[in-house]
């Protein structure tokens, strides 16, 4: 019934109620009997809501809501007589979600406060947080604000006591991370954002900013299905105020009915603005302009789209970043905005890279940024021009052998793996022999949103981002040089998937690298080989982050008479240490 409602086959699931109901009466006392009466309550109740959101005509074969509660309430009896707390926390947090739903907001507080007492004192930190949010919900619905953040905040909390488990396949925690995970911090921001009764709250701006950051964290777990990820806890905005004074930072978070972007701007506390615009809508902008910007002669659909997006997100502070003289801008990048390039973003003028370098972070609270030391710089380089034949989907590269001697002359002294040369086993003896900082995979791959579709292409087939994880790290236990930049120059985010670029940023964090330049799209590979040699150039003139590098290699393409299309200069991000 559960997998009929999900599958909105609503007729189907209504005709074998009386079945599943007649089968429940049945079942012995135990906690399996407790759980199918609480499973069959929770689909009597999205029947209603589907019916009411629907005007189903189904509405007259449904028990009613005194029916459902009395379930309901039945199953708080029958565990509390088993003993059996587990189920009875269980129970009272469906009750408590019945009676949130039909708003008898005291009742519905006062069983979930039951039902968390239960849990704490039991310690079943997986229900204890679902019952810590609808709290926090029902108290955020009693205007009770100081409350409702201490519950969120206590959810919070306790979810990341879970991570472990969270990612592991523990049968009594496994959630479903887009309904169970994610609503809660979004809601948490939400909620802070919200308090403030706008009046704009230091504090409250920068507890917002860190729970979109955890989220993030939160995100990558669930991607690699384990908990793979410490944050540190650096002061960010000494990062900003005292080592990067033309450095700013935006954070912009996509709320169900609102875009809002927190600002840390130097030296100055942190600032909020915001569009109400539905989350829907922002989705379906930021798509439009990905499937335009992919396209080398959609140039006048790009200005046009993305100004809209220049508009949310830089025109509210564009006089202050001049007054600053920020050069720099870093992005911690929310949703369906990580698969769009910020460079391309248009101000009725200029594109941002004109004004701007620019680089991506998935928190400041994973990798602390610090400046390229100066030091012989060593690529190990791996290129295939050539896919494997079960791959021919991906076209051949032909120019890779023009990129591999754009990098060489530049100086930096490398190590090739060629084509056949190129194999999992070879990338795993050279990084484990050979010293080198900057690791260059000339080759296809692509990112999605499922760690098992995430992979570079050798010639022996794909390396999967686990694998190349694992091959990467096994090399700090024999090598002490850290890689400082890991640049994937032929590869793309899978087309159709909103998060894809989850596995950019799950790749460019797993290697370890302090800086990972890749692609959102495939581009043409001859502009790619002049691009590759050009930042490549930049980076060996020393005193230059590796963001501005980036900057002036883009403005080199953009600036060439066959490429000026952003399709060709803008598909290239920096994520990580932009220094």
């Amino acid at each position: 019934m559960s997998l009929l409602i999900e599958g909105e086959q609503l007729a189907e699931a209504v005709s074998i109620l009386p079945a599943v109901q007649a089968q429940i009466n049945q079942l012995p006392l135990s906690r399996t009997a407790i759980y199918s009466q609480i499973n069959y309550a929770q689909s009597l109740m999205k029947l209603k809501t589907i019916n009411r959101q629907k005007h189903s005509n189904f509405g007259s074969r449904l028990p009613d809501i005194q029916k459902v509660a009395q379930i309901l309430a039945n199953t708080v009896k029958q565990s509390h007589s088993l003993g059996d707390r587990r189920a009875e926390a269980n129970a009272l947090l469906s009750l408590g979600h019945l009676y949130e739903q039909t708003q008898q907001w005291s009742d519905a507080k006062s069983l979930t406060q039951q039902g968390l007492l239960l849990a704490q004192a039991s310690t079943i930190p997986d229900i204890a947080y679902r019952l810590q949010w609808q709290l926090g919900r029902l108290l955020w619905q009693q205007k009770d604000f100081p409350g409702a953040i201490a519950a969120y905040d206590a959810a919070v909390e306790t979810i990341k006591s879970l991570r472990s488990d969270l990612a592991t396949i523990n049968q009594d925690v496994q959630f479903n991370f887009r309904d169970s995970v994610e609503p809660l911090y979004r809601q948490s921001v939400e909620l802070l954002l919200q308090s403030q009764a706008g009046q704009e709250n230091e504090k409250i701006l920068d507890q917002a900013r860190k729970r979109i950051e955890a989220l993030q964290l939160a995100e990558i777990d669930n991607f690699f299905q384990e908990a793979c990820l410490e944050g540190k806890n650096i002061i960010l905005d000494q990062v900003v105020d005292i080592e990067n004074p033309t450095t700013a930072i935006f954070y912009p978070i996509i709320l169900p009915q609102q875009l809002q972007v927190i600002v840390k701007l130097p030296r100055q506390t942190l600032k909020l603005y915001s569009k109400n615009i539905p989350q829907a809508e922002v989705e379906t902008i930021v798509t439009n302009l990905r499937q335009v910007l992919v396209n080398p002669t959609a140039t006048n659909a790009v200005k046009t789209q993305s100004q809209i997006i220049y508009d949310w997100l830089i025109k509210p502070v564009e006089s202050e970043l001049s007054a600053k003289k920020v050069d720099t801008l870093v992005f911690v990048l929310d949703g369906v905005l990580r698969n769009i390039p910020m460079a391309s973003l248009y101000d009725g003028e200029k594109f941002l890279i004109e004004k701007y370098a620019i680089a991506l972070s998935v928190g400041l609270q994973l990798q602390n940024p610090q400046p390229l030391v100066q030091q012989q710089l060593k690529a190990l380089i791996a290129g295939l021009t050539q896919p494997p034949p079960e791959f021919s989907n991906f076209a051949p590269l032909p120019a890779i052998k023009s990129e591999v001697k754009s990098i060489s002359s530049t100086g930096i002294a490398t190590t090739n793996l060629l084509d056949q040369q190129f194999t999992s086993t070879a990338l795993e003896k050279e990084v484990n022999s050979v010293p080198f900082n900057i690791v260059h995979l000339a080759t296809h791959g692509q990112f999605s949103s499922r760690a098992d579709q995430t992979f570079i292409l050798a010639a022996d087939g794909p390396i999967n981002v686990k694998e190349f994880d694992s091959l990467l790290r096994s090399r700090d236990q024999t090598q002490a040089q850290a890689v400082e930049l890991l640049v994937l120059s032929a590869c793309q985010t899978a087309t159709g998937d909103k998060r894809a670029a989850l596995g950019l940023a799950g790749t460019a964090i797993r290697a370890g690298a302090r800086s990972t330049l890749a692609s959102l799209w495939q581009i043409d590979d001859e502009s790619t080989a002049l691009f590759v040699g050009e930042f490549y150039r930049e980076i060996m003139k020393g005193n230059i982050s590796k963001a501005q590098a980036l900057r002036n290699a883009q403005l080199k393409i953009l600036q060439h008479p066959n490429y000026r299309a952003p399709s060709f200069w803008s598909a290239y991000v920096l994520i990580g240490n932009w220094l």
